[in-house]
């Protein structure tokens, strides 16, 4: 039976999203998902834009066994031909879903990286993200539902509401937060565990609004690459290649990270120790999509909860460069509301978000909706 939130969710990804046009190629991957409905709805939607859809479908089961049997060539050549095919998109849509989210919590560490450098970097980094138009979401499942703490009914509407929201009334209202961070030179976090500053002087502001993301609703940026100094202690537990994290710590010295402590701490550090630029910061970020209020253990949605941000260790985007290079990219969520602890956010000096809350007047607008 179909179902017209999947419809309008659809619609969303073709036209809102990555704008496909005629003639366009457009590349359709879905990853553990348990029903065919939503790729079937966007391979219609393509062809009747007068574009050409592709298909991969791949399962988590079977990538473990291959990234745990990987050796160097297979990662490579694996890596080259995904890179050739993603070089003759316009277009991608990627869709996660996770029969078990924990699937590779028991890969190596050794080739979980050996897979981000030579089969997910050459393909996503170096080609998707900075060459295609590009969208990714997650596919509610029971898995998900459960991580939300949510039945699954619930979860879907919940998953629905959420993802299909007025992504162009959010682009307007994020319009005032983008014009105080291109104007501000010195951030400053104050939480508990966290005394935290950097500059983000000169380094591009970018509003999401769905473009990129589903669900979306946050405005990002870099921090100048040695400009980080201080402690953060993250409040939400993290899911970073099949391994929760919980209780994440970084202090900093001129951009670098020099000291991590975790649940895990010897993992956290092999992961920080995959290159030279996973233990600088690539990206930091404002929440400011106020449905969502509780961390899931998904990073798509983590991130944008009301009243957070997220600092990332890793590879910066290109539209919001830094110049940090790396194979990681992991986005990691400090929520400042008073029900998570509090907080305060300064811009220049200023305080611009207690607590969760904007308390400059030309940011209110993005506490709608927010009660704390």
């Amino acid at each position: 039976m179909r179902d017209s939130r999947i419809d309008r969710l659809a619609e969303i990804l073709i036209d809102h999203s990555c704008r496909v046009q005629k003639d366009e190629n457009v590349l359709i991957e879905a990853i553990d998902l348990p029903d065919p409905l939503l790729v079937c709805r966007l391979i219609e939607l393509t062809a009747a834009r007068g574009a050409r859809p592709f298909v991969t479908w791949k399962n988590n089961t079977i990538l473990r066994s291959l990234y745990s049997a990987g050796v160097e060539a297979a990662m490579e050549l694996t890596g080259e031909l995904e890179a050739q095919r993603m070089s003759k998109m316009n277009a991608y849509i990627g869709i996660r879903g996770a029969a078990n989210s924990s699937q590779f919590a028991d890969v190596p560490q050794t080739k979980m990286e050996l897979y981000q450098k030579k089969w997910w970097h050459p393909v996503h980094s170096e080609i998707r993200v900075p060459q295609t138009k590009w969208v990714v979401l997650r596919y509610p499942t029971d898995s998900f539902a459960q991580a939300a703490e949510m039945s699954t009914q619930a979860f879907e509407d919940f998953y629905f509401d959420v993802c299909t929201t007025d992504y162009v009334a959010m682009a307007k209202a994020q319009e005032p937060l983008v014009a105080r961070m291109q104007a501000t030179d010195h951030v400053r976090i104050v939480s508990p565990g966290t005394e935290l500053s950097f500059s983000i002087k000169d380094i591009p502001v970018v509003p999401c609004a769905g473009t990129c993301n589903i669900p979306d609703g946050e405005v990002f940026t870099a921090p100048v690459r040695d400009s980080v100094n201080g402690t953060i202690r993250y409040n939400t537990k993290s899911r970073y290649q099949g391994t929760v994290y919980d209780q994440i710590e970084f202090t900093f010295k001129d951009g670098r990270i020099v000291k991590a402590t975790a649940n895990e701490t010897e993992k956290i550090n092999a992961v920080l120790d995959s290159d030279e630029g996973a233990r600088y910061i690539g990206e930091w970020s404002i929440g400011c999509n106020n449905h969502v209020l509780h961390p899931m253990l998904d990073t798509l949605f983590d991130e944008k909860i009301g009243g957070s941000m997220h600092l990332t260790p890793g590879q910066a985007y290109e539209d919001a460069d830094n110049g940090n290079r790396s194979c990681v990219h992991w986005d990691i969520v400090l929520i400042q509301r008073s029900d998570y602890g509090g907080g305060e956010l300064y811009f220049d000096g200023e305080l611009v978000r207690k607590d969760g809350l904007f308390v400059v007047d030309d940011l209110k607008p993005l506490n709608d909706g927010l009660s704390v």
